[in-house]
């Protein structure tokens, strides 16, 4: 079996992967990137890509059916379910062939096919050809769907994400179990591309959200679509002739059996370091044999090992996997001068409609850092002008602020345009902006952003610096 030598060994050629993989370079020649299945980043095969085009889709055929609030004769879309999934799927394998172009420029005697596993905490196997002997290791392998074991019941027709971006056609009914960030996007999306849909959770969540008001309101807005269970009393799944059928609790009729063609499993994801042999490689792990790691070093404990992206589980989204990726890569690299790498304010986004966004602290991280020295500011978009005159005056925005600092410290909405507003609040709490000089900033009219502003006035008086809010104030123009 052939030995070979490096500086530093990058196993995983996601996000995270090619972030280390060019910070590392930097650094040093010595270098190997491994890569055991498909060259390409989980966002652009499998998740925010392909996602985003089915969303389109769904929200084309929602506009043709809301046409007629505007007086435009519309109707129900004519929707051709083929034409859909290869749109999906060409697009998709054209954002794929960027990353695989990216990889293609890498020095190729750099690059290694194979998978790894650890012999120990300097040595790894790959494959059966290939002992790699690495000074320094980042681990930047992902993550992959996870499937509870009672919903492999549905058997050839459970499907995950990855699964559904290869349908050929439309399905007629599917049901989801998961109402977190995939599901929720994927099963309102199927629901308005005419797929009967049917969504089943544990434990009361509604994607990312942890506000109580955000989240009630935001369940209701979805059940008035399709039937949605964060709680779900679910008895049987069984593969029936028909496709799968599901026995659940409905809290109107009692027992109740449902049956669907697919069952889509948006259960979460898993990272991949199971398949490692990380017990090997000498680094302390926490019961579900995840590598604790320091998250602004990106360090296994005092280790030369590194774990970027979605493989640590901490937040699996594309902006933090290169954030990480950069870190871990610039660490392995000049190691043993390890230095803290810039970690951005939390900001997170579900593409729904209407959307979700999450900013800074939460509300329950809030009562904990502040204890009862915060306020809370609300806006309702039902009424908002902008929000009105396109059809879109649905959702909720609430901005949380500390008691004399007036510090503001965070958001949460569900509401029309929250991946705009989510980024303008995500820069004003990293900048460590006061709401007072968040007022202080340039609102247009009539702009979505007024009800940011709306949200912003009620927290600063509630934070005892601003004066009371004024109904319907004249400055602010109609609606605002």
């Amino acid at each position: 079996m052939e030995t070979r030598r490096v500086d530093v060994a990058i196993i995983g050629t996601g996000t995270a992967g090619m972030g280390a993989y060019r910070r590392a370079r930097r650094h040093t020649d010595s270098l190997a990137l491994i890569e055991g299945e498909a060259y390409g980043t989980t966002c652009a095969r499998v998740g925010c890509m392909p996602s985003k085009l089915l969303i389109a889709a769904a929200d084309a055929a929602h506009s043709v059916r809301q046409a007629s609030v505007f007086g435009v004769v519309g109707g129900e879309p004519v929707i051709d379910g083929a034409a859909v999934m290869a749109r999906v799927r060409e697009e998709r394998d054209r954002f794929v062939g960027f990353v695989e172009e990216a990889v293609a420029g890498f020095d190729p005697h750099h690059r290694i096919w194979g998978r790894a596993r650890f012999l120990d905490s300097h040595r790894l196997q790959i494959d059966d050809c290939l002992v790699l002997e690495a000074e320094r290791i980042v681990i930047a392998t992902g993550s992959r769907p996870n499937v509870p074991g009672f919903l492999k019941a549905a058997g050839d027709r459970l499907l995950v994400n990855d699964d559904l971006f290869e349908l050929t056609h439309l399905p007629a009914s599917v049901a989801v179990f998961g109402p977190g960030v995939i599901g929720l996007e994927l099963g309102q999306a199927l629901s308005r591309l005419g797929v009967r849909v049917r969504m089943f959770g544990v434990g009361g969540g509604v994607g990312p959200i942890r506000d109580p008001q955000i989240r009630d309101y935001a369940l209701k807005t979805f059940n008035q679509a399709f039937p949605l269970d964060p709680d779900a009393d679910v008895q049987t799944i069984a593969r029936t002739d028909e496709g799968v059928a599901i026995t659940f609790e409905d809290a109107e009729s009692g027992e109740v059996t449902e049956t669907f063609d697919y069952l889509l499993a948006a259960t979460g994801r898993r990272a991949n370091v199971d398949n490692l042999a990380i017990e090997n490689a000498g680094i302390d792990l926490d019961e579900r044999g995840t590598p604790r790691f320091d998250r602004f070093t990106l360090r296994c404990g005092d280790s030369h090992i590194f774990i970027a992206g979605d493989a640590n589980n901490d937040l699996p989204l594309l902006h933090e996997a290169a954030d990480e990726g950069r870190i871990a890569g610039d660490n392995a690299g000049r190691y043993p001068d390890v230095r803290a790498g810039l970690r951005r304010l939390p900001l997170a986004v579900v593409f729904t409609d209407p959307q979700i966004a999450t900013v800074g602290l939460t509300i329950d991280q809030v009562a904990a850092q502040c204890r009862s020295c915060y306020a809370v500011g609300e806006a309702s978009f039902e009424d908002q002008g902008r929000s009105r005159v396109m059809g879109r005056n649905r959702g909720l925005l609430r901005v949380y602020g500390e008691q004399g600092s007036g510090l503001f410290l965070g958001a949460e909405m569900f509401g029309p345009a929250a991946e705009h507003l989510g980024h303008l609040l995500a820069w004003a709490a990293q900048q460590r902006m006061t709401v007072s000089e968040m007022l202080a900033m340039p609102f247009y009219h009539p702009v979505i952003e007024e009800g940011v502003r709306t949200a912003l006035r009620d927290l600063n008086h509630k934070l005892h610096i601003g004066p009371e809010m004024v109904e319907r104030c004249l400055d602010c123009g109609p609606g605002a």
